[in-house]
């Protein structure tokens, strides 16, 4: 059963939350709920790996494990300042004793948040620009979150915040146009944005995605080196955080994608993991690897939901351009991927 968000107060009675800056705690404050557990339930088994963390709010949690040990801790205690059973895998099955009240934060975001929060005096309040400005927590702790975002080195995490620049736009605004040059990564940050792309039979464009606060564009221009594939207008008024093609590949690209050998590429396979070609349908029929599927690039963020989260991705194109930009956008939404270097022309 899930609560309602906690304040900064409750939070700061746990640590290492208590450390962090009340612009950042008050960030994570928004993205976090309680959660309720029913006597006799079990909260997590020993030998678990997800990557959550809990604290205990009210109650008690009985902790056993296969060595016949046990220990209790109940809420307002010394140890339940401190994560419930931290470690990976868990060392102790975690059950209910009555009804107990927890948080559970995603691990890896609080590790970024901690991280981030203690390489410079930086602070979330530095981009209100007006005072009418909106308050940037939500959008930037939505990055934070993103699975891709825990891979970039924390303090190019600060760097980034500090160099985007702000946008406001109105309803109807178009914020790139499909065939011109990349220069901008974009975060919405206030209202929503529509992805079309034109084609030969329809000169009006395709509807590719509707984004919103938190949800980015414009990367797959900045990396592959091409002319933009898509045209996004503001659907309503809004407000954009653009960064600068330069320090986009500095900052955010190069870090987000993991490289693989052709050979290395076979072996994800074999082990379970799938090609995927971005190419488009006419050069995938040209050739492509046994067993690939063929989505293009330009309509990757419309066939997320047809991709498996749990599979490893080898993304592949030609020469690798197409296929990073691809990786970029699935790397932000939390899959796993490759990049195949050199692409399939070079196959070695």
């Amino acid at each position: 059963m899930t609560g309602i968000p906690l304040s900064i107060d409750i939070l700061r009675r746990f640590t290492p939350l208590d450390s962090l800056k009340r612009e950042n705690i008050a960030a994570l404050a928004k993205k976090v709920q309680s959660h309720q557990l029913e006597g006799g339930k079990i909260l997590f088994k020993e030998g678990d790996s997800e990557r959550r963390t809990f604290y205990l709010l009210s109650g008690s949690l009985q902790l056993t494990n296969q060595e016949g040990s046990l220990k209790t801790i109940r809420a307002g205690s010394d140890e339940a300042r401190n994560p419930v059973s931290a470690m990976l895998p868990r060392r102790w099955t975690a059950k209910a004793v009555d009804r107990v009240e927890y948080i559970s934060i995603d691990t890896d975001l609080l590790d970024v948040m901690l991280t981030w929060d203690q390489t410079g005096s930086y602070e979330v309040s530095d981009l209100n620009t007006t005072q009418t400005a909106p308050a940037p927590d939500d959008w930037m702790t939505t990055l934070l979150q993103t699975k891709a975002f825990h891979r970039v080195p924390p303090a190019n995490i600060q760097a980034v915040f500090m160099r985007m620049q702000r946008v406001n736009c109105n309803a109807g605004d178009v914020v790139i146009k499909q065939g011109d040059e990349g220069d901008f990564f974009y975060a919405i940050t206030r209202g929503r944005c529509s992805v079309t792309r034109e084609t030969p039979l329809n000169k009006d464009g395709i509807k590719l995605a509707e984004l919103g606060v938190g949800d980015t564009f414009g990367e797959e221009a900045l990396i592959s080196e091409t002319k933009r594939n898509a045209t996004v207008t503001m659907l309503t008024d809004g407000s954009l955080m653009r960064l600068g093609k330069e320090d986009f590949r500095t900052l955010l690209n190069e870090p987000m994608l993991d490289w693989a050998t052709y050979q290395e590429a076979r072996q994800i396979v074999a082990q379970g993991g799938k090609w995927l070609d971005v190419r488009l349908p006419s050069e995938f029929e040209s050739f492509h690897e046994s067993g690939a599927i063929n989505i293009p690039l330009y309509f990757m963020r419309l066939k997320l939901g047809t991709l498996d989260p749990s599979l490893t991705y080898v993304v592949c194109c030609d020469t690798g351009r197409r296929s990073s930009a691809g990786a970029f956008i699935l790397n932000e939404r939390g899959f796993d991927t490759r990049v195949l270097k050199g692409g399939l022309n070079v196959r070695v």
